[in-house]
């Protein structure tokens, strides 16, 4: 057994240890004396800054906390009290707070006394946040934060029925990996069914949130909430331009790769057409890969991979596991997806996912494994504005991660070369096809929001549209109409988190080249990943790509270098298997 040494949380300068807090009036009296404190000199001005970024980390860990809270129980009325509590009464006094400091800290006439390189991230953050600052958003930012948070009440409480059981989504779906092809499409018509139960309320939901997003762009005098949003998320580094060449590169280039792949599944199924409920079944019959059973033999092994890596990085799941900060089975009443939450105080994040048994919850461990390296990379930097990297810059993290730590599943989660071979290939796969899913998001995203007075027919229509252009050309989607015109429901960044879907992609496109590179030469390639995540936000993402020995591009001729070198992978992984196949078929024939 490893011994894990607990890291130790920041020690408070400004606050009292024992300060907490359930409403305004306790925050307050530090609200009023850093706006009115008195700023002599530069060194004034550092102590200041400090002192803010102590109240906004101790505030911060606590409203993630209530996060995390809210989604591993979406049923608890307390806890869903104190969230709307913090959202209703406190967040709005924040925000004003936040502007006042920004204001202050732009007037101050030390401000170009600052290390001009080393704050211009935070310079230019701070003068964004001004710019799009509007007391009217106010009181409809919090109508809209909790709207959102109705997307995970609705869906953490579906279930279904199979065979007399009652099963979370999450946990029906692992039989679509079963050989008996009834048994898949009569699990997939469940789920669809289901899904298709909260069709009508999730529309009703969306439509208000698309009234409310677009009106608080009005607010702010822009013409739509897409243009205020590229500004709102600090999107200096690319245009809306940019993320049309990604969805035309991805289209061009990895639509036809994954169609390649849909294509030989319906060739090794033997079926005259390839169904929904055949995607997630092994294609040559084989029993669905188990990497773990229960979820702390999926921590232990993880941390095992991890060490492979580098043996720090399996240290912090340890000390994340040693200190609670892990939930990961599904079970009923529990949010959907999965993330990793920093906690800026105490420096060590928090996991939530749904893990029933499957190879996607090892690929969602490493990947949520990834978010949290990052965090404890990033921990002592000194603000939080250093360590609230840009999501461009987070998932290049955790996706790296997955294709780095695949390396390494051999020794870790397999015992036989066959079935590594079988998920690398399930791994790569999912790469190829899930870029066109990330452009599908991304462009239908773009559509919504500059057409805000659209009709909920309307809006499946341009769904279809959209998935006409990235969606297989092989599969047979025949009876399923109603579902695939409103699969777009299914997507939580959707409704929560609008517009933070493309960032998946251009880091997908990242950690394609950090493995490439790794391949090539690991122990460089991990230094140039630990020095490219330990930057934080201090630099320009453009910047940190190149830190990390790769580049932020989205033309065609770089995606296409990206997705033949991931194809030509993928293909030699398909030559391995078909040789293990049959010298497992002559043996068989001996």
């Amino acid at each position: 057994m490893k011994s894990i040494k607990i890291p130790s949380k920041r020690k408070r300068e400004y606050l009292p240890v024992s300060f907490t807090f359930n409403s305004w009036a306790e925050i307050e009296p530090y609200a009023q004396e850093l706006e009115t404190r008195n700023l002599q000199s530069v060194v004034d001005l550092q102590k200041w800054m400090f002192d803010i970024n102590e109240l906004q980390m101790v505030i911060g860990e606590e409203i993630r906390w209530l996060m995390v809270k809210s989604t591993c129980d979406t049923t608890d009325e307390n806890i869903k009290a104190a969230y709307e509590n913090f959202v209703a009464n406190i967040q709005p006094h924040l925000t004003k707070l936040s502007h006042q400091l920004d204001i202050k800290f732009l007037d101050t006439p030390f401000l170009e006394d600052l290390d001009q390189e080393k704050y211009f991230i935070h310079i230019r953050d701070t003068k964004n946040s001004v710019a799009l600052f509007c007391e009217k958003n106010i009181p409809l930012y919090t109508q809209l934060r909790l709207k959102e948070q109705k997307y995970s009440e609705i869906t953490g409480a579906a279930t279904v029925t199979i065979d007399g059981e009652e099963l979370t989504l999450q946990q029906a779906s692992k039989k679509l990996t079963k050989r008996d092809r009834s048994l898949r499409k009569k699990v997939y018509k469940a789920l669809v069914a289901r899904k298709l139960q909260d069709k009508q309320e999730l529309n009703d939901l969306f439509d208000e949130l698309v009234k409310m997003r677009h009106q608080m762009a009005l607010n702010v005098n822009y013409s739509d909430f897409r243009d205020y949003k590229f500004a709102a998320l600090g999107r200096f580094d690319y245009t809306v331009e940019d993320c049309f060449q990604f969805h035309d590169s991805i289209a061009k280039v990895m639509v036809p790769l994954s169609d390649q792949i849909d294509k030989r599944r319906k060739i090794a199924l033997g079926v005259s057409d390839l169904r929904s409920w055949d995607m997630s079944v092994d294609p040559l019959g084989k029993p669905a890969l188990k990497p773990f059973d229960k979820t702390p033999e999926l921590v232990e092994k993880t941390a095992d991979c991890l060490d492979r890596v580098k043996p720090q990085f399996g240290n912090y799941l340890r000390i994340m596991d040693k200190m609670g900060h892990l939930d990961l089975a599904s079970r009923k009443g529990k949010a959907p997806g999965g993330y990793n939450c920093g906690m800026p105080e105490s420096g060590v994040p928090f996991i939530f996912m749904n893990a029933v048994g499957s190879m996607r919850d090892v690929t969602t461990m490493v990947h949520e494994g990834g978010h949290a390296i990052h965090s404890f990379l990033t921990k002592d930097l000194e603000l939080l504005s250093f360590q609230n990297v840009p999501s461009e810059v987070a998932e290049l993290a955790s996706m790296s991660m997955e294709l780095i730590s695949m390396e390494h599943w051999g020794a870790s989660f397999f015992n036989g070369k066959e079935e590594l071979v079988r998920a690398k290939i399930q791994q790569l796969e999912k790469v190829i096809s899930g870029l066109p899913w990330i452009a599908l998001v991304d462009k239908f995203q773009h559509w919504i929001y500059t057409n805000p007075t659209h009709t909920a027919a309307e809006r499946e229509e341009a769904w279809r549209h959209l998935q006409a252009e990235f969606e297989s050309n092989v599969i047979n989607y025949d009876g399923l109409d109603e579902y695939r015109a409103s699969s777009w429901l299914q997507q939580l960044h959707i409704f929560e988190v609008p517009f933070y879907y493309i960032e998946y992609g251009m880091a997908q496109l990242g950690a394609i080249a950090v493995w490439r590179n790794y391949k090539q030469n690991p122990q460089k390639a991990l230094r140039q990943y630990e020095a490219a995540l330990s930057l934080g936000y201090t630099k320009t993402i453009p910047q940190i790509y190149k830190a990390a020995g790769i580049q932020f591009n989205f033309s065609l001729d770089y995606v296409e270098e990206l997705g033949a070198f991931v194809n030509n992978e993928l293909h030699q992984l398909y030559d391995q298997l078909d040789s293990m196949s049959k010298v497992e078929a002559a043996e068989v024939t001996v």
